[in-house]
């Protein structure tokens, strides 16, 4: 629903406002996804269902996605803010649904494969979740939405999510004998967790507000990039250390005293996905106002470079899994920041589809290497007996890279877009440099992580 979402965000708000309410629906749907999944994963941890720990919340979770990604579809003839608001109540139910499935996804890896193999099994979890599901976003989805097929795209969309929830059922997975008390506490903290990050980051976002209200008069580029790339980029690393800090901290408690490494594998995780999530967020957004195309014809484009993303990612998700069993999570991890980096000063050079196309390969391949590197050093971090509620736990990077990203981001955009018209795309130049900047601090943060041994507590 990645191309689907924006376009009728875009058709409901119009123009000037459109980042700002697309970066206030992910904010919302994706904090719903943040404590969804932790939830989710706290309770497979202690399913005793005789068919499996975690294959009935697939089954269960992947229905509903459908369902309710069907509503999404007929929110496309509305028109105006009940269009908005209609779609941004499902959106608020539909993390719910896919959260269920995900989070007891994400504890298979733990649950069944060997320490020694995790590099390699989370290679091919990487593969099969990231790189093939663009190319085919790319091949079908992509170019349905682009000709304005939009009933189409939504319908191969949830073909494939059924088809790859019946394959997850084949998983010979054992019902557990023994499972961990049922303990209310973990339930509240994950809610006072979910708050605390949300306020956190929304009180990022209304600074950057502020700010922009106090630099109406500035017409200068120069000063203005300046200015709000600087608060941008301050509030963008408030939200991502500071929330995930408390968060973890609320969630498991003293716990997190004794694993650090695991808060600061979760702020290295959620900087480098700020950067690799809102680039793709943005890529239609960007495509219209960097290279002046028009709303649906910017699909085609951003599905190519969604395509030219994954195989990229395709390409170097395998060979990372055997570059981190043999030279270490940390320093893959490292390698994949600095690569992003790389990719994207590339991709904002100069305003060139093919040099855009050129960066989006590169930052495919350092999202290849990352995706499989970061995943199995997390899992090396994690006490086994509650992989599922720690690993859900870690959405506070994959939910929260999103939220962060376009609810503080959004609206930087739709402001320096306003204030300076006459630079095509300026304001999606700046919320790209300030990706770009927090790769290079997911490398900072990975220097934290000091511990590879595997937790048992």
């Amino acid at each position: 629903m990645g191309l689907v979402t924006p376009l009728l965000v875009q058709q409901f708000v119009g123009e000037t406002q459109k980042a700002t309410y697309y970066g206030t629906f992910r904010l919302f749907t994706l904090m719903v996804a943040l404590l969804a999944q932790a939830l989710m994963g706290f309770l497979s941890d202690r399913s005793k269902i005789s068919w499996g720990r975690r294959r009935p919340f697939i089954l269960i979770g992947t229905i509903f996605t459908a369902l309710l990604t069907i509503l999404i579809g007929f929110t496309a003839g509305m028109q105006g803010m009940t269009g908005f608001w209609i779609l941004f109540a499902i959106g608020l139910l539909q993390p719910i649904a896919s959260n269920m499935g995900q989070a007891a996804e994400q504890g298979i890896i733990p649950d069944l494969v060997p320490d020694e193999k995790r590099g390699r099994f989370s290679g091919v979890k990487a593969l099969l979740e990231i790189p093939l599901p663009l190319i085919l976003v790319a091949f079908t989805v992509g170019k349905l939405v682009s000709k304005g097929y939009i009933w189409a795209g939504i319908l191969v969309a949830i073909g494939v999510l059924v088809i790859a929830m019946l394959l997850t059922m084949l998983v010979p997975e054992k019902p557990i004998k023994e499972a961990p008390p049922m303990d209310w506490e973990p339930i509240i903290r994950l809610l006072a967790m979910t708050i605390v990050f949300t306020l956190i980051i929304l009180g990022s976002g209304q600074l950057v507000k502020f700010i922009s209200r106090l630099l109406t008069d500035i017409t200068s580029p120069t000063a203005l990039f300046l200015v709000m790339g600087i608060f941008g980029l301050v509030s963008m690393l408030v939200a991502v250390a500071v929330g995930v800090w408390f968060s973890v901290r609320i969630s498991i408690g003293e716990k997190a005293r004794e694993n650090p490494s695991f808060t600061w594998w979760v702020i290295n995780r959620l900087a480098f996905l700020v950067g690799a999530v809102n680039l793709s967020t943005f890529a239609i957004y960007f495509l219209q106002a960097r290279l002046r195309y028009e709303k649906e014809a910017a699909a085609a484009p951003a599905s190519q470079l969604i395509l030219f993303v994954g195989l990229f990612i395709l390409l170097s998700t395998l060979p990372a899994g055997w570059l981190t069993d043999r030279f270490g999570e940390r320093r893959m991890v490292a390698v994949a920041g600095l690569v992003a980096v790389l990719g994207t000063v590339i991709a904002l050079s100069i305003p060139s589809l093919p040099v855009i196309y050129v960066g989006g390969c590169i930052i495919g391949v350092s999202a290849g290497l990352f995706y499989t590197a970061n995943w199995a050093l997390g899992t090396l971090l994690v006490p086994k007996a509650e992989a599922g509620r720690y690993l859900g736990i870690s959405n506070l990077a994959g939910a929260g890279a999103g939220a962060v990203g376009a609810y503080i981001g959004g609206p930087i955009a739709d402001f320096v877009t306003l204030q300076v018209p006459q630079i095509a795309g300026f304001g999606y130049v700046l919320i790209f440099t300030i990706y770009g900047l927090l790769f290079l601090f997911s490398v900072i943060a990975l220097t934290q992580v000091k511990s590879k041994t595997i937790a048992t507590a």
